[in-house]
């Protein structure tokens, strides 16, 4: 009776530990998972953030170049357009870097009002300055980018 019961207690220890076990491998797997979803939500935001940063400063660049350089009005009216579609294009992956990246808030804006300072330059050589400034705070934002994903 006693060695009945000693197999019948070791049975039940063994299929909780076994239970546990599983439990425990189930949830690093869940675990795991999550942490590479949320490394790829990450990366996504940084790339949709960078291209939309570089299109809106192309944009901005071209619309004060054909300003400046004294461009037909409806060429200027054009390029003013397509700035705005860029810059309404940079608030979604802005906001989504903001929330899934916040230690890297500041960088971000930084960029993004370097490639606001294109406007209104009042010459070429002043827009290729800030054109020069805006690529030097991406530069910044990227190396921000690297550290805080410890790459």
């Amino acid at each position: 009776m006693g060695s009945t019961l000693i197999a019948v207690l070791g049975t039940l220890a063994g299929a909780v530990l076994t239970a546990l076990l599983h439990r425990r491998a189930l949830s690093l797997q869940i675990d795991s998972a999550r942490a590479d979803q949320a490394r790829a939500d990450q990366l996504a935001a940084l790339a949709g953030f960078a291209a939309a940063v570089a299109d809106h400063r192309r944009a901005m660049w071209v619309r004060e170049h054909l300003r400046l350089t004294g461009a037909p009005a409806e060429d200027v009216e054009r390029a003013r357009q397509e700035s705005h579609s860029t810059r309404s294009a940079l608030t979604n992956p802005h906001m989504s870097l903001g929330i899934l990246l916040p230690e890297l808030h500041e960088a971000a804006n930084r960029a993004v009002e370097a490639t606001y300072a294109l406007r209104n330059a009042g010459n070429l050589d002043q827009l290729n300055e800030r054109r020069g400034e805006a690529l030097l705070a991406m530069d910044a934002f990227t190396a921000a980018a690297r550290t805080a994903l410890g790459a």
